[in-house]
């Protein structure tokens, strides 16, 4: 890092005292860089200096940007909370999470036409003669609204114009599954298709209550007319609206009010998701960018104090997918916020983990159109991170597994995923050169080391062997990891997490082990059909390059048997043909040329390679 006043910063924050308070970063025009609080100021503030190699890849920028920093002492840790979150807010500095919602305002825009259409649009009022409500901060209710409309009032959705296109084709399937009126058939009126339409807006501004009373008074007024299938009509709209009512009432029957948050990462990308249940409904769902984070645990306490910090409303409960950072001192300050108590509240099975699940796959799915993944992929490895109690998403894995063929050949290999896909292009192979026989731990071990030993000479590269893995995965159990984290520790990279990959008697995945145990994986879908990846795998590039070393040292044995042929010879002659295969093609020229060769050599050779036997 080429930040001159480091040692500046260093000296001066040994100097803080260990009292709770806010820092402010500052860079080299006294701008304000990043406002945080810590519980002891001289620990939290010192860190950043300290190891600025290891530090995440956001506040590294942070840190080799900063040229001072103020800090203001309080009387608690709650305190400065609170302070911290009226700084940010009054500040908005550079490096903290700013929230911006990552939807416009909606519309819900009624055409001007003989037959209008009810549709949702961006599109901003006064562009073109059609009737707009809103605007709408939620793209999910007016979404919502629009489908309930025209499901419940059977309005047309297709592309057909009226009266023009009247008996010029059959109706669609929708008129004969009862979600359209059929107007292509040309039997609806105009002036009944407006009187349908003005109970469609009486069901937005009065709700599906106001609107069943008033389409009961028609029907009523209809029958006793003797009009009996505008009757009907009217029937079938009752009926369709308290269908959407009792689905509403029914889907989330057990959730009460609350608010659901998830946060979905990957590398420089992050997004979070706020789903508002209210009434045992949702009812609203917003999106948001939040940029490069230094991790899950500070960022959902960062995104919760800058969300409900504004005019948001503070429910009695917000559910989340994993831990939060200083979640007690956080619930308390909503809590007072709000004039009541406030419960961080993180499911780990039924109804509420459902809805939770729900949120982070919406986050994910909406960080995937960024980074050209699929929502899968990413809430895959959101589930990963939980399950595994990591701090971060795991974007960048490594995976190992050894493969012999008794004790003649043992080898190794690394398989590397990126974003929850293979990244070939990082593929290792090795060669186990200090381990006799077929000891699984100590090969291990050598394959680790020399990877790791690889690290500081390429390290300038980002690349490869240069570029540090979020989690470490062993094909084996307990052992593999007792085995290879106290090996990482001592070579100074005891944070990257290690697990185990652990198969049952059918060979397939069942578990990820640590030091302590298992952990089950074959309830965590998304989870377990990653691991499952990943470990098949790096059993299938590891076993392969084993079948192709030995079957190579299987064949320079027997070239060892060919006079004037001998060990040196051997491997020259592999490192010129590269393949048995095109050493056999060879002529006796080509094989007399190779390095180190001699007609007489070249000569057996020949016969050898093309002797019956071969």
């Amino acid at each position: 890092m080429k930040n001159d006043r480091l040692p500046f910063l260093r000296d001066k924050s040994k100097r803080l005292p260990m009292s709770p308070g806010v820092y402010i970063m500052r860079g080299k025009n006294r701008e304000i860089l990043y406002i945080g609080k810590a519980k002891a100021l001289k620990n939290r503030v010192s860190s950043y200096f300290r190891s600025v190699n290891k530090l995440e890849e956001k506040t590294y920028r942070m840190v080799s940007n900063a040229a001072d920093f103020d800090t203001i002492v309080t009387s608690s840790e709650f305190e400065a909370l609170v302070l911290e979150c009226s700084m940010i807010k009054q500040h908005k500095p550079k490096y903290n999470i700013l929230l911006k919602d990552d939807k416009g305002y909606r519309y819900i825009r009624i055409s001007r036409e003989p037959y209008p259409r009810i549709t949702q649009t961006k599109q901003k009022p006064g562009s073109d003669n059609a009737q707009y409500l809103g605007p709408y901060t939620s793209a999910f209710v007016v979404n919502e609204t629009v489908d309930e409309l025209n499901r419940a009032f059977m309005l047309p959705v297709c592309n057909r114009k009226f009266p023009a296109d009247f008996k010029k084709g059959r109706p669609c399937l929708n008129f004969h599954i009862k979600q359209c009126m059929g107007v292509c058939a040309g039997k609806i009126s105009e002036e009944d298709y407006t009187e349908i339409i003005s109970q469609a807006l009486q069901f937005i501004s009065g709700g599906s209550d106001s609107t069943i009373e008033l389409l009961t008074r028609r029907m009523e007024e209809y029958s006793e007319r003797m009009e009996f299938e505008k009757a009907a009509s009217c029937r079938d709209r009752i009926r369709a609206i308290k269908r959407i009512k009792e689905r509403q009432n029914v889907v989330f029957a057990k959730i009460t009010d609350q608010d659901v948050v998830a946060v979905a990462q990957n590398g420089s990308e992050s997004c979070a998701v706020v789903l508002k249940f209210r009434g045992r409904r949702l009812v609203d769902k917003q999106d948001f960018q939040l940029g490069e984070i230094s991790g899950l645990q500070p960022a959902r306490r960062e995104f919760i104090l800058s969300y409900y910090g504004g005019e948001n409303e503070i429910p009695k409960q917000v559910s989340l997918d994993g831990e939060c950072e200083d979640s007690e001192l956080v619930a308390r300050y909503l809590g007072e916020k709000s004039g009541h108590k406030v419960t961080l509240h993180v499911p780990q099975r039924g109804e509420q983990l459902k809805v939770v699940n729900m949120a982070l796959q919406n986050a994910a799915q909406n960080l995937a159109h960024k980074i050209e993944r699929t929502g899968r992929e990413l809430a895959a490895l959101d589930e990963l991170a939980r399950l595994l109690g990591l701090c971060a998403t795991p974007n960048y894995i490594e995976a190992y597994d050894i493969s012999n063929y008794g004790e003649q050949t043992v080898v190794g290999g690394m398989v590397v995923f990126e974003n929850g896909r293979p990244l070939k292009s990082a593929y290792r192979k090795f060669n186990i050169k200090t381990v006799s026989g077929t000891d699984d731990y100590a090969s291990m071990r050598e394959v680790i080391s020399r990877r790791f030993a690889r690290y500081d000479e390429e390290k300038e590269t980002g690349e490869g062997f240069g570029r540090l893995p979020d989690l470490i995965l062993l094909d084996g159990g307990r052992g593999h990891v007792s085995t290879v984290r106290p090996l990482l520790g001592g070579l100074g990279f005891g944070d990257i997490p290690v697990f185990g990959m652990v198969k049952d008697d059918k060979h397939r995945t069942r578990a990820i082990a640590e030091t302590g145990g298992e952990i089950s994986i074959l309830s965590t879908r998304s989870a377990f059909s990653l691991v499952s990846a990943i470990q098949d795998e790096a059993h299938r590039f590891s076993i392969t390059f084993m079948k192709k070393k030995h079957t190579k040292s299987s064949f320079e044995l027997g070239l060892k048997s060919v006079k004037g042929i001998g060990d040196t010879r051997a491997k020259s002659l592999f490192k010129h043909f590269k393949t048995k295969k095109a050493m056999s093609a060879a002529t006796l020229e080509e094989l007399a040329s190779a390095p180190g060769m001699n007609a007489a050599a070249a000569k057996s050779l020949f016969g050898h390679l093309h002797s019956d036997g071969e």
